[in-house]
């Protein structure tokens, strides 16, 4: 049912951001993502602080933690996908014209290079803060790793910031280098 909403969803905000998208720079829709994107992480790390617990008594119990998450989940996930056209747009603009294709491969590259290094920066921020799960032994029952979400407030933070900061910032530089996108 999620999948189905953020299919939705996707559509949706394809065709209601579609004349921010044609009006505006691609440097301007990628920011506006990027800050979208940002503020969409503020529900996650409210839930973590007990935004829920406050929500529901305020509420009669209505919006509560799986009502925060639901909707955080569904309203953030087509975000990805929306973020994909302006980027595509910056490839086909300034790709040159007799070679679109092997600009479009080496640019897929680059794409599937920074989640790559999004995977390692994963690695490397869950070594700094440390969060663990309950793990039991399935015969006997005991615990063989107990349940520590001590830093898991830091570290939804941490990634709120860098999702944040990153995009800003390559958009700022790329701004002002030859790569400039113009409308």
């Amino acid at each position: 049912m999620l999948s189905l909403i953020a299919s939705f969803l996707t559509l949706a905000g394809m065709v209601i951001l579609r004349p921010m998208m044609a009006r505006h720079s691609i440097a301007f829709v990628v920011a506006a993502l990027t800050i979208a994107a940002g503020i969409l992480s503020l529900p996650n790390i409210g839930l973590y602080y007990g935004l829920h617990e406050w929500t529901a008594a305020h509420t009669g119990g209505v919006v509560d933690a799986r009502f925060i998450a639901i909707i955080d989940t569904a309203i953030e996930s087509p975000l990805g996908q929306i973020a994909m056209i302006p980027m595509l747009a910056w490839i086909a603009k300034n790709a040159p014209p007799h070679l679109k294709a092997t600009f479009f491969a080496v640019m897929a590259s680059f794409t599937n290079l920074a989640l790559s290094a999004a995977s390692l920066g994963t690695k490397y921020l869950n070594e700094i803060y440390l969060v663990t799960r309950e793990v039991r032994d399935r015969v006997t029952g005991a615990i063989s790793t107990s349940a520590d979400y001590g830093e898991l407030g830091w570290l939804l933070i941490v990634v709120a910031l860098i999702g944040l900061i990153v995009p800003l910032l390559t958009i700022l530089l790329i701004q002002r280098s030859p790569l400039r996108t113009h409308q």
